[in-house]
């Protein structure tokens, strides 16, 4: 007999999967990045004549910070500009796309929002006014919040750890505006940008000819190469 506690644990895991499974990878990924940069930034030290740093002192430091975070600010801005285009952008035959007909907000029937709001619906669908407006775009503001902040830290990260290279090279650092106006910046930048930009636009054209059985990513193996808006 399963114990409720233990079925409501696995009931947790099971209500949880995509989450719990990303967030642990992510954990694994990040001790993995960790370790490596630890290990590359001591072998420039070395080169360079200087002395090792601990792998704690490492993780507070500046190069990791601005490493992690470019990678951050150019998810989240993926994220909020795929969320914000597809409300009018369309891709005949993608699952990753809205049905051709349906291009803009729509109205608030297919939205269930106002009067059209449901007894499960949640509480600021249905209030209107302001509230009802920050939350109809709450998930794209979310995302852009995110970048923002994301792209603020990887910038003052990022300038601390281009002063601290300055200086191994007996240069002047310069300030955070200067920074931001740099090579070095837009350049961390841009190459994480059109990676994203590529991979979303990779999967909007491919997932209309290509399958995968099982996925909601993906249309069911059966369906039409010209169906929108159809998922698994």
């Amino acid at each position: 007999m399963i114990r409720p506690r233990a079925a409501g644990r696995r009931r947790f895991v099971r209500d949880n999967g995509i989450s719990l499974g990303f967030g642990a990878a992510f954990l694994l990924a990040l001790a993995g990045q960790a370790v490596a940069g630890w290990t590359e930034f001591n072998n420039q030290l070395s080169t360079d004549g200087l002395a090792h740093i601990g792998f704690l002192g490492y993780l507070a430091s500046s190069d990791f910070a601005v490493d992690v975070t470019e990678n951050w600010q150019s998810e989240y801005l993926q994220f909020f500009l795929y969320i914000f285009a597809t409300v009018w952008l369309l891709q005949r035959g993608s699952p990753e796309s809205k049905e051709m007909d349906k291009a803009g907000p729509e109205s608030d029937k297919d939205q269930r929002m106002g009067e059209h709001a449901g007894p499960d619906s949640p509480r600021w669908a249905g209030v209107g006014g302001v509230r009802q407006a920050v939350f109809s775009r709450s998930l794209g503001l979310a995302m852009a919040g995110l970048f923002l902040l994301s792209w603020l830290a990887q910038s003052i990260a990022g300038v601390a750890a281009y002063n601290e290279e300055q200086l191994r090279q007996l240069q002047a650092p310069i300030g955070w505006t200067q920074y931001i106006a740099s090579a070095d910046f837009w350049s961390r930048s841009l190459q994480n940008w059109q990676s994203e930009l590529l991979a979303v636009a990779s999967m909007a054209i491919l997932s209309v000819y290509l399958r995968q059985r099982g996925s909601p990513e993906s249309k069911p193996v059966g369906t039409p190469h010209a169906a929108t808006g159809t998922e698994g």
